[in-house]
């Protein structure tokens, strides 16, 4: 019985890195990220477009929740998915971030839309 419990949870975390590893890569971050402790982080708050020195905040008791949940609710926005999503991203991410890597979410904030922000010559269509 422990066995097959032990090979449940090795193939849940399977499941949950290489997850994570599609969301990176569609965001147009390396995927190997995922499994870089502390850079992993850095690179979500990339994608979700907060200041890294966020970091710190998560080093904080009780704010790190705060964070960890704002950081969720952009992270859904950011690959055009509702607050019902954020709400499962909080609640489940082992469950939800491999939605979001191997479902069909697409990353919404492309350099492109930036690279043109503040060029007066583009028009926003």
């Amino acid at each position: 019985m422990n066995l097959i419990l032990l090979l449940a949870y090795f193939a849940l975390i399977i499941v949950a890195i290489a997850g994570q590893w599609k969301m990176f890569e569609k965001a147009g971050k390396p995927g190997w990220a995922c499994i870089v402790p502390i850079y992993n982080i850095v690179v979500l708050l990339e994608i979700v477009r907060k200041p890294v020195w966020w970091i710190l905040l998560m080093l904080i008791p009780v704010v790190n929740l705060v964070i960890l949940i704002i950081v969720y609710i952009e992270l859904a926005k950011a690959f055009g998915k509702s607050g019902g999503f954020a709400v499962g991203l909080i609640l489940l991410s082992f469950i939800f971030i491999p939605i979001l890597g191997f479902g069909d979410a697409q990353y919404q904030y492309s350099e492109v839309k930036n690279a043109h922000a503040n060029d007066p010559n583009v028009l926003d269509s």
